[in-house]
């Protein structure tokens, strides 16, 4: 009879070997550059030698290239290649499994946080040599639990992951060996969990099959791991690279045989080694045939009614032989023993697929009931919790507990256009996912995080339309007249309703996470628009009026100029605006605000007066800085000579400036010491002048001051020869006598009325 051949579940190119493979036939069809595959791409010679047909060359280093594409191959490469490729001008395709940049990532951040690195592999595989190239100092690498324990010099603290396709139990023992010698281990576990799972079903069927076959590279770290761990399970096991490898002396007296391959084995080849297995007959020795003829002779062959000794006979129960054996699919032995597929032993012991022991145990195609990984069932469109295990270049890998690990595509990343799966997720992050498929055409888990986000993003926000609570958002994309905001769903954020002004610019919004407020949502049309103006407004109303009750007269607070115009200037102090008017700007006069403060600009103001019924507030700035009439008395004392500027005339004299804030009055009876009709008959304004200070009151503010003092101080009196007034001084020697008479007097009178109009 034939022998049966079982094959292992996960058989075949995983998903890092797929995505790599499918990279190279894009950079052959694109056929703009010759493409180089830095050593082999994959551990298999039959899909290197159809890689070398097609036009891919092979080179040892980047040396032996001068030009064109470079393919990374899935072991990955340290960051010195990457940097010379680029120095070469060479364009790099990096076809890195996502598992094993998994693990160059935690090397480099492990030694980031100043541990001692060690890998658990192999060190001369340009996998582990490439997790070493991302880490700045030197990499420890153990193979085996025996490394471990011949170490002399130990870290006392170190990280420990592993190569990718290392079996579970060498990492565990020589973690475990490091940690009863002292060591301090952060422990990462960077297995591949497809590499897991092959090597969990393979070593379930070894338990099954009386001998296993293994088809891969000879070269192949996986796959001699494979054969390893099936012998290490009971059964013989041999490596193959293709169906000519096969010997029929393995399966001597085999009846079931079991079939596994490693993860660069193409389907085509394990199909073929497949079907030679299967046209091997069930080989037992000469022995054996005559005891079965002797057996037969003594029970006496029976062919009753209906018995039928060619293919297909039957006798009158059903073929029997001395012991009652079939051979036939679906013949039953004396004790009821059926050999095909769905047999059934005395013990009601099922071997084939589905079978049944007499516990009731059933084992599932490749055993999985054997392996001791407790899998989750899936169902499609249930959403579930999954933790992030590497991040392609246009798909997310998913732990979510299954056989295998999900694949979450780059358009189902996110409701809205995305360039990198980086922008969403990185590793290590949970998230939910909504099952799509349990499995597609590469027995892989689909998920869709778009979906579960929407699922439940649609609760959540017609609870918020209806509460009026704003939701948080990251915007995605600027469009025509605002921008696309990811809240679970796409949402729509008007231009008009992203500030509480106009904005000009909305690019600088671009993947900032924002705060907004529904104002109208279908889900039936999958349209919800957003207004974060409408927060703003809340916000500022809340804040303005907090203000005003916190605010006292007298306060200094911190604000910025908003804007000015001509009669001062608006200040926002936290919320609010107040006026600062021109007059309360400085202690000296100024023409326009902008002579003193500038839009943008932050300053110290004082509150001088609030008004919480009309919600406005007047601040003054000019109180939180120096008075110059403080020290008036002693910079200006009466005597003293001073030089001043002429800042204003009045009829009744001139003001002068001793300093910016601090301000006098020249009457014009001490103008000249002539009669003085106008001051500006006199002086001019902007003119320098010397002035004597008469007098200070500093409570008033008030300096009078005198020009024709300083002059009569230079002409001290000659005596008179005659007091009489010349002649022809005529009426000015009258006029001048009355000035000198009255002057004092419309000085002072004047000089009251001046200083009111001077505002002073």
């Amino acid at each position: 009879m034939s022998m049966k051949v079982r094959r292992a579940n996960r058989t075949g190119f995983c998903p890092g070997v797929k995505r790599a493979m499918e990279l190279v036939r894009q950079n052959i069809e694109g056929g703009t550059s010759p493409v180089y595959c830095l050593g082999p791409l994959i551990h298999n010679q039959q899909v290197m030698e159809g890689l070398y047909r097609a036009g891919v060359r092979e080179a040892g280093s980047l040396a032996e290239i001068e030009s064109g594409t470079v393919i990374v191959r899935t072991h990955g490469a340290g960051p010195a290649v990457f940097a010379e490729a680029g120095r070469r001008g060479l364009t790099v395709a990096d076809a890195t499994c996502p598992f094993v940049r998994r693990a160059q990532e935690t090397a480099r951040k492990m030694s980031g946080e100043g541990l001692a690195v060690i890998v658990v592999g192999d060190r001369d595989h340009p996998e582990v040599q490439g997790i070493a190239g991302w880490v700045p100092g030197p990499v420890l690498v153990l193979r085996d639990p025996e490394e471990a324990r011949n170490l002399e010099c130990l870290p006392e603290e170190a990280g420990l992951l592993a190569q990718t396709t290392q079996p579970r139990a060498n990492f565990e023992a020589v973690a475990a060996v490091l940690r009863d010698r002292g060591c301090r281990l952060k422990l990462v576990d960077t297995i591949c969990h497809a590499t897991r799972e092959r090597q969990d079903f393979a070593r379930a069927l070894a338990t099954q099959v009386q001998v296993m076959v293994v088809v891969g590279g000879a070269n192949s770290a996986n796959t001699g791991r494979l054969a390893a761990i099936c012998r290490e399970a009971g059964a013989p096991a041999y490596l193959v690279e293709r169906a000519a490898d096969l010997d029929p002396a393995w399966f001597v007296g085999v009846e079931k045989a079991g079939l596994t391959a490693g993860a660069s084995t193409p389907d085509w080849i394990i199909e073929e080694v497949e079907r030679r297995m299967s046209e091997f007959e069930t080989v037992t020795g000469a022995e054996e045939e005559i005891k079965a003829e002797e057996e037969i002779k003594a029970e006496g062959e029976s062919t009753a009614e209906g018995e039928s000794t060619a293919e297909g006979e039957s006798t009158a129960e059903g073929e029997s032989t001395a012991e009652g054996e079939s051979t036939a699919e679906g013949e039953s032995t004396a004790e009821g023993e059926t050999t095909a597929e769905g047999e059934t032993t005395a013990e009601g012991e099922t071997t084939a697929e589905g079978e049944t022991t007499a516990e009731g145990e059933t084992t599932a195609e490749a055993e999985e009931a054997m392996t001791e990984v407790e899998f989750k069932a899936l169902r499609h469109g249930e959403i579930i919790r999954g933790v992030v295990v590497a991040v392609g270049q246009d798909e997310v890998f998913v732990d979510v507990g299954a056989k295998s690990e999900g694949i979450v595509p780059l358009r189902e990343l996110s409701c809205c256009e995305i360039n990198s799966p980086r922008d969403i997720v990185k590793v290590g992050d949970e998230i939910d996912v909504f099952v799509l498929k349990t499995e597609d055409n590469e027995g892989r888990v689909v998920l869709s995080k778009e979906k579960a986000d929407a699922e439940k993003a649609w609760v959540h926000l017609e609870e918020a339309l209806q509460s009026g609570e704003p939701v948080p958002g990251t915007v995605r994309e600027v469009v025509k007249g605002g921008l696309l905001v990811d809240v679970g769903v796409r949402a729509f954020l008007p231009a008009s309703l992203v500030e509480r002004g106009y904005v000009d610019d909305l690019s600088r919004y671009l993947n900032t996470e924002i705060t907004a407020r529904i104002i109208e949502m279908n889900r039936g049309r999958k349209k919800v628009i957003l207004s974060r103006k409408a927060v703003l407004d809340g916000e500022f109303a809340r804040l303005r009026q907090e203000l005003l009750e916190k605010l006292v007269e007298g306060q200094v607070v911190r604000g910025a100029v908003r804007r000015l115009t001509q009669f001062g200037a608006f200040v926002d102090i936290g919320g609010i605006d107040g006026l600062l008017h021109i007059s309360e700007m400085a202690w000296h006069r100024i023409g326009h605000p902008s002579e003193v403060v500038k839009v943008g600009d932050e300053l110290d103001v004082m509150v001088l007066k609030v008004d919480r019924t009309a919600e406005k507030i007047s601040l003054g700035l000019k109180q939180v800085l120096p008075n110059p009439w403080n020290d008036v008395v002693i910079k200006y004392p009466v005597g003293a000579v001073v030089p001043a500027k002429v800042v204003r005339l009045a009829p009744f004299g001139a003001f002068v400036q001793l300093e910016p804030g601090v301000e006098g009055l020249v009457h014009i009876s001490h103008l000249a010491d002539r009669h003085v009709a106008r001051p500006e008959d006199v002086v001019s304004e902007g003119e320098t002048v010397e002035v004597k200070v008469l007098s200070v009151d500093q409570a008033e503010k008030r300096i009078r001051l005198s020009i024709r003092e300083v002059g009569s101080m230079e002409h001290q009196a000659k005596p008179a020869e005659d007091s009489t007034v010349p002649e022809e001084q005529g009426d000015q020697g009258a006029g001048l006598t009355l000035g000198d008479v009255f002057g004092s007097m419309f000085a002072a009178k004047e000089e009251e009325s001046g200083t009111e109009e001077s505002g002073e």
